[in-house]
């Protein structure tokens, strides 16, 4: 982390004792305590859900088993309060990953409705268990101390949660800023790009997902010790919803987000208790309508949430560039110049009764640019996923460098050493061209969560974000690697796709439509990219439409129809051939 960040944290830090000692009400401590505990549990959804793009509705579940773990071990077997927190997470690791191992494989509406039958369940039991004192609970706890400094329920407590808090939001935002980070925010667009990168997208998902659970669980530890009661009510689907729409409402895509949400929720819900029965002259839970129609406009008119209003203000701080001197990653051993590099054999995929691609056979020798070529709807992406894993095969085999990959994974195969670009252009639009680049090379790193978050990967950073620069520049829009990439024209996404597959150090690069959306400058500096990196030991398999730039810079083509296999030759001979004219190119008069 850059030396100016990490003395706004210090000073962050700084703070708290310093809020402590302020002659605030005590009233307002312990708002604060609220609010801390609040959005340490809210924290933990917005790495699942704003990063990750996975929905949990459970969140209150594992609150209540840090918890009941805590007030249950102190009272009965009288156990210190700072080993019952370790007892409780090492539970609640067991129990998030138990149920995230069963409801990550689902999609859709199902994660959700999955995370509201596991709330419900945890909540009822807790509610019928009578050692846990059904659903009155277990009273009696002691408040947290320090030998025999009590921390009780006032500043000293605020001291210790918000301390962990911001400990917390430093971890994730070091996360965030790492190779396990970037493959984690990759996980809201879709797990074919991700997958392609070489990233294990399930163990991710099942990663968020046990991470939210222990910010959870400890926010439960705390919140038993400060309450000095625990009963089911404060861990069912209501609070599950509560701690999702604080989330939301704050920025569920930013980690300053929850501890706003939990500020504005909590400060609302207590003022509203008092004010709504006065102006209605009746009591009731008049809140929670209040509270709807404040989810519905924040959807409709602030979508990420109110702490995008502060960071649309906030300056842009540019990465610093110092990697100058940084160690190249090691390089992918490459083949020798015409060593057969892949072999497809009478690929077939089947669709029900359609049959998309028919018994397709060709091959590529290294040092070659094959263009595979045919109208629209030949089957040319479809073959394109069949050869990188994203489709299984119906029948047939694909071998690359001798070894069968059908059957393997992207993330595997890409390990092998074929990178790939997609026909609609896959990235995270809200990251810098950098990182995105910087994602292909993740296959070639080596560092994990833990190192991410307490920022001992500095070098391989260094290393990777070298990397990402040299492929940006090899392909000359070094000048956009700060950039959005959601910011950038088509044609410029497409060159930074391509960087991106560089990345990997690829044997075989495989690019689906690159040209689509360049002009014709750019479609001839993409040639000379192409002829530059031919003339570097990388072959290339090319799906275009552009005749001009495949007649240019292939040295076979191999055109389909209707998913079979029409012809195969040089371009000189496709463009002789009067088969390929009369289905491709078009008859002659």
């Amino acid at each position: 982390m850059r030396s100016i960040e990490m003395r706004r944290w210090l000073l962050l830090f700084a703070l708290v004792p310093v809020v402590a000692v302020l002659p605030l009400p005590d009233y307002w401590i312990f708002q604060l305590n609220y609010i801390g505990l609040y959005a340490l549990t809210s924290m933990g959804l917005v790495l699942l859900t704003g990063v990750s793009g996975l929905t949990s509705f459970g969140q209150a579940a594992f609150v209540g088993i840090g918890a009941y773990t805590t007030a249950w071990l102190t009272l009965n077997l009288g156990w210190s309060p700072w080993l019952t927190l370790w007892v409780g997470l090492g539970l609640t690791f067991i129990s998030a990953l138990v149920v995230g191992m069963i409801t990550l494989r689902m999609s859709g509406h199902y994660l959700p409705l999955a995370t509201i039958a596991w709330g419900l369940s945890l909540y009822y039991l807790m509610g019928n268990l009578d050692a846990l004192g059904k659903y009155d609970g277990l009273l009696g706890l002691q408040s947290l101390s320090i030998g025999s400094f009590d921390i009780g329920q006032g500043r000293p407590f605020f001291v210790l949660t918000w301390l962990i808090l911001l400990g917390a939001a430093l971890c994730m935002s070091q996360l965030l800023d790492s190779r396990a980070g970037r493959a984690i925010r990759s996980l809201k667009n879709g797990t074919q790009m991700a997958e392609a990168m070489g990233i294990n997208t399930f163990r991710y998902k099942v990663t968020a997902f046990v991470m939210a659970a222990l910010l959870a669980s400890v926010a439960g530890w705390l919140l038993a010790h400060f309450q000095r009661t625990v009963n089911p009510s404060a861990f069912g689907l209501k609070m599950g919803i509560e701690y999702l729409f604080m989330a939301v409402v704050g920025g569920v895509g930013h980690i300053w987000g929850a501890i706003v949400g939990a500020g504005l929720i909590k400060l609302m819900d207590d003022y509203l208790q008092i004010l709504l029965p006065k102006l209605i002259g009746t009591s009731g839970s008049y809140e929670v309508i209040v509270f709807g129609v404040v989810l519905v406009l924040v959807l409709k008119y602030m979508p990420d949430g109110l702490w995008s209003l502060v960071a649309r203000y906030m300056p842009r701080r540019d990465r610093d560039v110092d990697w100058a001197d940084a160690d190249h990653l090691p390089e992918i051993h490459k083949p020798q110049s015409g060593e057969l590099l892949l072999d497809v054999q009478d690929v077939r995929k089947q669709f029900g009764g359609l049959v998309a691609v028919n018994d397709i056979r060709f091959q590529i020798k290294a040092g070659e640019i094959v263009g595979l070529i045919g109208p629209n709807g030949a089957g040319k992406s479809t073959t394109f996923n069949l050869i990188t894993g994203v489709l299984p095969l119906t029948s047939g085999a694909v071998k690359f460098r001798g070894d069968t990959i059908s059957g393997l994974p992207s993330r595997e195969i890409l390990r092998k050493g074929m990178a790939r670009t997609f026909q609609h252009v896959k990235m995270i639009p809200d990251m810098t061209v950098l990182e995105n680049v910087a994602m292909g090379g993740y296959s070639r790193g080596h560092t994990g969560v833990l190192s991410g978050m307490l920022g001992t990967n500095r070098n391989e950073e260094q290393r990777l974000f070298k990397l990402a620069q040299q492929q940006l520049e090899r392909i000359g829009i070094g000048h956009t690697m700060h950039e959005q990439a959601g910011n950038l024209a088509m044609g410029q996404q497409r060159l930074m796709e391509i960087a991106r597959a560089l990345c990997a150090d690829p044997a075989l690069l495989l690019l689906d439509e690159p040209a689509a959306g360049l002009r014709h400058k750019e479609k001839q500096g993409l040639a000379d990219v192409l002829r530059q990196l031919q003339s570097e030991g990388v072959s290339i398999l090319l799906v275009e439409h552009d005749m001009d730039l495949v007649m240019q810079v292939c040295d076979k083509l191999v055109v389909m129809e209707f998913g079979t296999l029409l012809l195969e030759g040089t371009p000189k001979e496709i463009q002789e051939s009067p088969v390929v004219r009369a289905a491709y190119l078009g008859t002659e008069h």
